[in-house]
């Protein structure tokens, strides 16, 4: 994913949803619907959490520090954890709390304000308008996911991504459609029957989707949090690239992490032939550096340890001196 059609999307998302809030708690100060009130919190959460991944997309881009030698690209995963926790707990929990809320009242024999409002109509007419602000920022998020997913399906794309901001995005505006339809039920139905608890069902319905958006928001963030290894296309880039030439007798074993979305960090230990000088075993550890920084551009810091290898009298593979089994690919 580049950059830039990630902050696209950003942006577009960040537009829609803050034309989203006002109109909404216009709405909300009208009628007192508690869709419309979780709703305008959805809009205002979601607008915080466009931002925190601006915020956090441009301080992963800080150059490496002696502290920090590594870089700051993991900063982007470290805002996109904060923003499932920010729409679990103020999107999601609270259009729980206010959707059972609204149901006791309800319940209870509770007047309704929005039932004796004159301005009932208002809700209808900003939940349309809402509905296509966000369709435009939903569009604009697709077409971009499409560019950087190539022939990868949608579910692989959103569990893969090494860039969170694509499924962030996608998944925060699918969820908002969902949302307002969800909004325009209660609506809708509280006026047709003249009883708020559908207002407060379809309330908790929107609280309980925003939760499930949340949690798999944090558990794939939390995978890239902790680290993960460049994906298969890449790997296998990597090692055709190692082996291309004959300087490189074996792969005893290779590791890979990404720092960030488009850094990534290979560690590799080559098998090479007992008779080469030193500085032949040097000229083919620069040889395979550029090798791999020309297959897979992303690779910033490569890390090649030589080592030898022996034949074994039960084995048909190399095994690097020193230890009992091959690792390699």
């Amino acid at each position: 994913m580049s950059a830039e059609g990630g902050t696209k999307a950003i942006v577009a998302a960040l537009a829609a949803n803050l034309g989203i809030a006002v109109t909404k708690l216009g709405a909300w100060v009208l009628t007192f619907s508690s869709s419309m009130l979780a709703e305008s919190i959805h809009s205002l959460a979601d607008s915080g959490n466009q931002l925190l991944l601006l915020v956090g997309g441009k301080r992963s881009r800080r150059n490496a520090t002696a502290r920090h030698p590594f870089g700051y690209g993991r900063e982007r995963y470290i805002y996109a954890f904060i923003v499932s926790i920010v729409l679990f707990s103020v999107g999601g929990l609270f259009a729980l709390y206010e959707g059972y809320h609204k149901i006791t009242e309800s319940l209870h024999g509770a007047p309704n304000e929005l039932l004796g409002s004159t301005w009932w109509w208002v809700p209808l007419v900003v939940l349309v308008i809402a509905v296509g602000l966000e369709g435009y920022s939903f569009y604009t998020a697709t077409a971009e996911t499409k560019k950087a997913k190539g022939k990868t399906s949608w579910i692989n794309y959103i569990r893969r991504a090494k860039a969170p901001e694509l499924p962030v995005v996608l998944l925060e505006d699918a969820a908002a459609l969902v949302g307002l339809v969800l909004a325009l039920l209660g609506v809708g139905l509280t006026l047709l029957t003249g009883n708020a608890i559908f207002d407060g069902i379809f309330t908790l319905g929107i609280g309980g989707l925003l939760v499930s958006v949340a949690v798999v928001l944090a558990l794939e963030t939390k995978s890239l949090l902790l680290g993960e290894a460049a994906n298969t296309e890449d790997i296998v880039a990597i090692e055709k690239a190692i082996l291309a030439e004959d300087d490189v007798d074996a792969i005893i074993h290779m590791k890979t992490l990404h720092l960030g979305p488009e850094e990534l960090l290979v560690a590799v230990k080559i098998a090479v032939r007992r008779d080469e000088t030193a500085a032949e075993i040097a000229a083919a550890i620069d040889s395979v550096e550029a090798r791999i920084r020309a297959a897979v551009p992303i690779a910033r810091m490569i890390y090649v340890e030589p080592d030898l290898y022996r034949k074994t009298g039960t084995e048909n593979h190399s095994v690097a001196e020193g230890t009992s089994t091959n690792t390699g690919r």
